[in-house]
């Protein structure tokens, strides 16, 4: 399953970006739908990093050229920066639902938030009221908003953060800040004195019963808008991520990882894999996690169901925003117990897109899976 963000445009702001021009920009404009056009290029510098076994990236002449681009233009980039740098393998950070454990990178991803969403749903038997109900999806909300208000607090570079995922998920913390949660209002939430102490998805099953969940993005659609003139390589703009605030965990530093919205999801039973899946979009990906898995585990849907399922999202400063397709009544109930709605300018970019493979047997493969892609936005499921 194969989902991407194709942009059509590139708005470029106060200075000439003639890479990203000579790249994206072919006959000096967008191409059209079905056009042919060739990324010279990209082509030449990917050539290079497979005859390297990758480390041209690193130390050659793409590393050189990403260096000088960088140095021409005051930025901070070294060849020490990419020489220097080692991918790191690491332990998944989880939650118990249900019978099921759901897996999340760990920080400095915000993956963490759909672990203390779930956490503190534990709390409440949402399956005794329906799904699309006001109420259950009060509860669904608040829940989200807690996470939150724990997340942009605290949640930065692990090496950085002053409490560990540990004390973030404890069941004790987590069932006190359930309690916090009025059922017949909504509120804004300050973040708890825990204890002390543009994106593409894949995810792609094989007949063994391996399953992979895979997510990238350059962030903000084409990153920061700058390429190399002749790699065809496009610069991300993660660093948008940090914070100012120098009392801040995530404040920028060198050296440093910044706060990251990327969140490949999978989901086990008894240590078995059940689902892997994802969502793209921002702040969106952890309250879509949540959303779906409530959906799949609680009321039992499909993915695609599941999946389809119209959707909020919690913003920063806790108001809403809710699909048109959302039941009125749903909607007239959150307003009525006190949920701020905003009006929804993109709904593209709004609410995500998720692609889900579930297992349908923990022990037979050869009963297959079911596959899953949002409508929302380019992506398919296939099968072969």
């Amino acid at each position: 399953i194969l989902s991407g963000l194709v942009g059509s445009e590139m708005c470029i702001r106060d200075r000439p970006q003639p890479g990203f021009a000579e790249h994206f920009l072919p006959r000096g404009r967008a191409p059209h739908v079905g056009e042919h056009f060739v990324l010279k290029g990209a082509a030449a510098t990917l050539k290079r990093i497979a005859a390297s076994g990758g480390r041209d990236f690193y130390e050659g002449e793409t590393a050189h050229k990403l260096v000088a681009h960088a140095q021409a233009h005051d930025a901070a980039l070294t060849l020490a920066d990419l020489r220097d740098y080692a991918p790191e393998w690491v332990t998944p950070i989880s939650q118990l639902y249900r019978g099921h454990t759901l897996h999340q990178i760990p920080p400095n991803g915000q993956g963490i938030a759909a672990l203390i969403a779930l956490g503190i749903l534990q709390n409440f038997d949402l399956a005794s009221r329906p799904v699309d109900h006001p109420e259950t999806q009060h509860l669904l909300l608040e829940a989200m908003k807690l996470a939150f208000a724990d997340v942009y607090t605290h949640v930065a570079d692990s090496r950085h953060m002053r409490l560990t995922v540990a004390q973030m998920l404890r069941a004790d913390y987590l069932a006190e800040r359930a309690r916090l949660i009025d059922p017949n209002v909504a509120q804004a939430f300050a973040c708890g004195h825990a204890p002390q102490g543009g994106t593409v998805y894949l995810t792609a099953a094989d007949r063994n019963g391996m399953m992979v969940s895979f997510i990238q993005s350059n962030y903000m659609g084409f990153g920061s808008g700058v390429v190399v003139p002749g790699t065809g390589i496009s610069m991300q703009n993660r660093g948008v991520g940090f914070s100012m605030n120098p009392k801040s965990a995530n404040v920028v530093e060198g050296g440093k990882r910044p706060f990251h919205t990327i969140i490949p999801g999978f989901l086990t039973r008894g240590g078995k894999p059940v689902m892997s899946f994802g969502v793209m979009g921002g702040d969106m990906q952890p309250q879509g996690h949540m959303q779906t898995v409530v959906r799949m585990i609680d009321y039992h849907q499909n993915p695609q169901a599941a999946c389809c399922a119209p959707r909020w999202k919690v913003n920063r400063d806790f108001t809403l925003d809710i699909e048109t397709n959302m039941k009125a009544s749903t909607i007239a109930g959150l307003k009525d117990l006190g949920h701020a709605l905003k009006s929804v300018d993109d709904p593209y970019m709004d609410f995500g897109a998720g692609q889900f493979i579930w297992r349908m047997s923990e022990s037979d493969n050869e009963l297959g899976y079911v596959a899953a892609s949002d409508s929302r936005r380019d992506g398919q499921a296939v099968g072969f």
